[in-house]
């Protein structure tokens, strides 16, 4: 078999050449199995804190301890109610105290005084501004401007009347005429009826 192996290089000895190239071989391929990796493609490390959350655990069993004493006591209390008539305990005897009440009190009755006495001087105190002076005053105005002005106010509203008046006027008058017209027109359409009734008559008798 050594003798039908073809080197790559030239040798002297083909059975020994093949021995050293199987050997190479052989350690070529134990080092590419003992290779490691550059990049770390295993799966990461699995902690059992992370898992298993013992807070959380112990939590629910807090919660869970809760529920059954009150379910315990809610059982013991309907037991009571069965065994006995029932009673009602809506009764409260129990009256409020505070240890700074009297003083509280005070306090109040205080300010409610101190509020009125302010009441009381607000309502008797005498007004500062004086209607009966403004009016004098804007009366005085009027009068310095009626003097001032190129068109007194009372010629323009008088204008203003007489306009109004002479309007009012011309609208009757329209009107009127409007009322007369529509008569005669009226009459003038009774009449040619008329007359159209009568030449029918002298027709049917001829």
């Amino acid at each position: 078999m050594h003798q039908a192996y073809q080197p790559i290089l030239p040798c002297g000895n083909k059975y020994l050449q093949l021995k050293w190239d199987k050997a190479k071989y052989e350690e070529h391929k134990k080092r590419i199995q003992a290779a490691k990796p550059l990049v770390d493609t295993s799966a990461p490390a699995i902690y059992s804190h992370l898992h298993l959350k013992l807070g959380k655990l112990k939590l629910e069993e807090d919660r869970l301890s809760v529920i059954e004493r009150d379910n315990r006591l809610l059982l013991e209390k309907m037991s009571c109610i069965m065994r006995t008539k029932g009673q009602i305990d809506n009764k409260n005897d129990y009256k409020a105290k505070s240890l700074n009440g009297e003083k509280r009190k005070q306090e109040l009755r205080r300010v409610n005084q101190e509020n009125r006495a302010i009441l009381d001087r607000i309502t008797k105190s005498q007004p500062q501004y004086q209607v009966q002076r403004w009016h004098e005053d804007w009366q005085r105005a009027e009068k310095y401007m009626a003097n001032v002005v190129r068109y007194p106010r009372g010629r323009r509203k008088s204008q203003s009347r007489k306009e109004e008046q002479f309007k009012k006027q011309t609208s009757k008058q329209d009107r009127k005429t409007e009322k007369q017209l529509k008569l005669e027109g009226v009459k003038s359409k009774r009449k040619e009826k008329e007359r159209d009734h009568v030449h029918h008559g002298k027709g049917k008798k001829n």
